[in-house]
């Protein structure tokens, strides 16, 4: 049985466990005592193992893998391109799905009718100024940065290190060797890892479906529906325009070689905990380079946030709808404004989806306290908008080794099991 098929089984079996344990009490406080002992000592405990597994080789993956990439370059490649081709692509498809996702809500009209009666006082983080985002990118302290998980921070020093040792000559070509053994090293624990997923996947989706059920989803049916469908209409339309517009290649192929990556994310909602199975695909499976796929995958996963965005414009809409608001274009585009550039803006902060929508609401107008009527489904169509974060990482990363003539296009053609 291939490892895909695994992983799928793994999270059809934890979500049908999940779910019998929900029906039987398991959401309740009072639940049945071996069910609470079975979620809480066994799927949390292996859950938990799983997605801290996965973290600890996010930061040595990237930080060597985008040294050896950059370091690797020669003269034929400029990492100021490359980063700003990255960029800029990440910001269109941010406001693309922002943009689309208003739109489709003003038809769909998904918070006419709710009760907003009773909603808790929302608290919420103060969110960075851009300033003080663009300051935190250098390290005063790298090793710092690499402890606390700061992806930017990390990634501007491996530049520079690997950009240091293509100028060393013949002392950093030795540095070079060892970083390229210990990063072979550091991916053969990934594939370790990932042969681990499937019960790791059955015993995250297992805790979470025992404790959520459906019934949150049943009380805002029309607005997660509409969340999922613009989702869905992002990675599929969207994305396959933009990979087919600038690379001629397949989409379809694109997705079905991204499969392992997706899965994990669907299951850990978290791209930084995904970057070293992202970062595997995309060299792997896509057949982009290291030297442009150990750059645009960690950065990707810190600021790019499609999934985040349309569920920012999606909940505007539906907040203003269910207080009996109406918002004018002006706040529409500021809207679009926001959640773009807050994409970046919240970069490395915790809790970047609650911060990022408290952000757009206070730019409109909007009570933040509305944050409540949505808290109760967020935790799964979390699951959803990372699996598209992840794809964009994919595309991107694609269109970027294209361009940049990086790209194994035989590797990319062939259809991984």
């Amino acid at each position: 049985m291939q490892l895909s098929t695994k992983i799928l089984l793994g999270m059809s079996a934890g979500i049908i466990v999940g779910l019998i344990f929900n029906l039987l009490g398991g959401s309740d406080p009072d639940s049945p005592f071996l069910i609470t002992w079975i979620v809480d000592n066994i799927f949390d405990v292996i859950g938990k193992i799983f997605v801290i597994s996965l973290k600890l080789l996010v930061v040595p993956l990237v930080f060597f893998s985008l040294v050896c990439g950059s370091a690797s370059m020669g003269e034929d490649i400029k990492m100021g391109q490359v980063a700003v081709k990255t960029v800029c692509l990440y910001l269109f498809t941010t406001a693309m799905a922002v943009s689309v996702a208003l739109a489709i809500a003003n038809v769909v009209d998904p918070g006419i009718g709710i009760n907003t009666g009773s909603i808790d006082s929302i608290n919420v983080k103060t969110a960075p100024s851009f300033k003080e985002v663009l300051i935190g990118i250098f390290p005063d302290n790298p090793f710092k940065a690499m402890v606390e998980g700061n992806m930017l921070q990390i990634i501007f020093f491996a530049l520079l290190v690997g950009i240091a040792i293509l100028k060393a000559g013949d002392h950093g070509q030795q540095v070079l060797k060892g970083c390229v053994s210990i990063n072979d090293v550091i991916m053969k624990m990934v594939f370790m890892l990932i042969n681990l997923a499937p019960y790791g996947v059955f015993c995250l989706l297992a805790k979470l479906f025992t404790k959520e059920g459906f019934d949150a989803i049943v009380n805002l049916a029309l607005y997660f529906s509409t969340i999922v469908f613009v989702l869905c209409f992002h990675a599929v339309v969207i994305y396959s325009a933009v990979l087919y517009l600038f690379t001629r290649l397949n989409p379809l192929k694109l997705f079905i070689n991204m499969r392992p990556a997706m899965l994990f994310a669907f299951s850990t909602s978290s791209s930084n905990a995904t970057i070293p199975v992202t970062l595997s695909a995309a060299r792997e499976r896509l057949g982009a380079d290291n030297s442009i796929a150990s750059f645009t995958v960690p950065l990707g996963a810190t600021v790019n946030m499609d999934g985040t965005a349309i569920m920012q414009g999606i909940a505007t809409v539906f907040i203003a709808q269910a207080y009996g608001l109406e918002l004018s274009m002006v706040q529409y585009l500021s809207v679009v404004a926001t959640a773009t550039l807050a994409s970046i803006g919240t970069a490395g902060v915790p809790g970047v989806g609650l911060i990022t929508l408290a952000m757009v609401l206070q730019q409109v107008g909007l009570p933040v306290e509305g944050i409540g009527l949505i808290i109760g489904v967020d935790r799964l169509l979390d699951m959803l908008r990372t699996v598209v974060n992840i794809s964009g990482d994919g595309m991107v990363t694609t269109v970027v080794a294209h361009s940049e003539k990086r790209l194994n296009k035989d590797l990319f053609n062939t259809i991984k099991s």
